[in-house]
């Protein structure tokens, strides 16, 4: 598995519990938007965004957290975070 392929892994765990619309979680996919298609509300993706910190052990500002509104963004800014570190 790819480390790509882990993150995704990952983030799916991690939305799961918050997703509204089941189809849309199993066809899971880069393009996939959190909001759109997935039925996440804001506060919800605030709840993701804390659960991808715990998980990674990593702090997204407030710029990244506005542009985490798919699941390709949301593993770009993992990847980046995780550089950093």
């Amino acid at each position: 598995m790819t480390k790509k392929e882990q993150l995704l892994s990952d983030l799916k765990e991690i939305v799961k519990p918050y997703i509204q619309n089941q189809e849309a979680f199993e066809n899971l996919a880069e393009s996939t938007d959190f909001i759109n298609d997935l039925k996440i509300n804001s506060a919800n993706l605030v709840d993701i965004v804390l659960d991808i910190e715990d998980k990674f052990d990593i702090e997204i500002d407030n710029d990244s957290m506005d542009q985490m509104l798919n699941v390709r963004a949301a593993i770009k800014i993992i990847e980046e975070k995780l550089t950093k570190e």
